[in-house]
């Protein structure tokens, strides 16, 4: 059999827009949508200004964008600075077959490269399509077991659907494309330790930034192991469990294509997608019974073995730990009857009706919320099994609802006015125009006809 490297160098270069199944060009302009906006309301986050310092010591000056604040940088930094915007506020989109979050990634590379050289929405398009497919393919064939040693996948996954969408954009051949990957396999990285705190974010700068070096310096003439996906020393026997078998990823490939089957997910809510959907349940009951916080006697959460894993802080202290929180979540939404990007924020966790709730709410893992589901042991924890919430009111009231998928769950997809929706209020965060944001989201829409994506990054800017 063909080594793995050689078969995703081969499939990047050989495969192409035309390749793409009905319907996944759609899909893919959706997630691009969803990614600019998540890396434009990141850059109005509170990790916004320490990155910002820090990219300013350089004392390096390019022209490579950084989006939603009026600053340019080198490519690398650049690519750095939106890909981490891209995951601050957790609000970016989720492959669960690696799992990780590809897109905000794998866009901050991209535009990180174009190097003035005019690029046309549709090759942006293909690019990205072969980025979700090869970071894809490699979280099945790697396992779900890499994520339960404590590795964040967005970190050590997604640098190689970056890298895959670079490699096509820059029309790397296959041998300096096998040399990236063995350049960049030594730059994955990413623990799960750091999630609720600003370095989970710098996951994804960090491999958006490592994949265009790797690219560089492979077109540069430098040298790397060839083969370093499948090798004995190489990355799968380093980082992979006893289940990992690269034979799965090549035997996948394009069969089908990621982007339709399973499809990526765009988040409703700002935080962990293990939290979406208890989050879900609350709001659907309290449309259904519309009670107030005062009338509520206990609201229960019932999670899949495993569904807890990333949630780790059961009272937060700050809107960073209120995003890997349950706990905290399923009071917001008791108590407000919606979440924002507002929920999130240390102001919001700290309010004192918030600890009046957390203490008429449990959550734990139940054995029966794995039933039905033959893929259990192969998936993430954020969509194994089903969730169930159980509410009990003072009045006597008594309802249980099961939730299978969130909202955003490619069975549950968001709509174009959905996205537009979320569009718009990211743009708000960050004080971008109106008129400028709905500009550039209707030339997302059409990205497929665009003849130069600078028209429209320049009003991300």
């Amino acid at each position: 059999m063909t080594g793995l490297t050689e078969t995703l160098a081969r499939f990047i270069h050989e495969k192409g827009l035309r390749d793409l199944p009905e319907g996944a060009v759609e899909k893919a302009k959706k997630a691009i949508a969803d990614t600019f906006a998540v890396i434009l309301a990141g850059a109005g986050s509170e990790l916004a200004p320490p990155l910002l310092r820090y990219a300013a010591l350089a004392g390096e000056k390019g022209e490579s964008p950084i989006f939603g604040v009026s600053r340019t940088s080198t490519p690398e930094l650049a690519a750095l600075v939106n890909g981490t915007f891209g995951h601050a506020l957790d609000y970016d989109d989720v492959l669960s077959m690696m799992p990780a979050h590809p897109s905000a990634v794998i866009l901050p590379a991209l535009c990180a490269s174009f190097d003035g050289e005019p690029v046309s929405g549709a090759r942006l398009i293909e690019a990205y399509a072969l980025g979700i497919e090869v970071g894809g393919k490699i979280g099945l064939g790697i396992t779900v077991g890499h994520y339960h040693r404590g590795f964040h996948g967005t970190g050590t996954l997604g640098i190689f659907s970056a890298l895959g969408a670079l490699a096509k954009l820059n029309r790397l051949d296959v041998a300096t494309t096998r040399i990236a990957f063995g350049i960049a396999s030594s730059m994955a990285s990413g623990l799960q330790r750091n999630f609720g705190t600003m370095t989970k974010p710098l996951h994804t700068g960090w491999a958006a930034r490592s994949a265009l070096a790797a690219i560089r310096l492979a077109a540069c003439g430098y040298t790397a192991a060839p083969d370093v996906l499948e090798a004995k020393a190489g990355f799968f026997a380093a980082y992979g469990s006893e289940h990992s078998d690269p034979a799965l990823t090549v035997a996948n490939l394009g069969k089908p294509w990621v982007l339709v089957d399973p499809g990526i997910a765009l988040k409703k809510f700002p935080c962990c997608y293990a939290s979406h959907r208890g989050m879900d349940g609350v709001l659907e009951l309290k449309r259904r019974h519309a009670f107030g916080p005062g009338e509520l006697e206990r609201l229960a959460c019932l999670m899949p073995p495993g569904g807890m894993r990333a949630l780790i802080y059961p009272r937060p202290a700050t809107g960073l730990e209120g995003k890997f929180s349950l706990e905290y979540a399923l009071a917001a939404g008791l108590l407000d009857g919606k979440y924002s990007l507002w929920t999130f924020t240390d102001e919001a966790v700290r309010r004192p009706a918030i600890a009046a709730m957390l203490a008429r709410v449990v959550v734990w893992e139940d054995e029966r919320c794995a039933e039905g589901d033959p893929l259990f042991e192969s998936r993430s924890p954020g969509s194994r099994g089903f969730v169930e919430v159980e509410l009990s009111l003072k009045n006597g009231v008594r309802d249980v609802l099961r939730i299978d998928h969130p909202p955003g769950h490619p069975s549950r997809e968001l709509t174009w006015d959905d996205i537009r929706a979320k569009f718009m209020d990211c743009a708000a965060h960050v004080s971008l125009p109106a008129d400028r944001a709905c500009r550039a989201l209707d030339l997302i829409r059409a990205l497929d006809k665009l003849d130069d994506v600078a028209k429209m990054l320049q009003l991300l800017h």
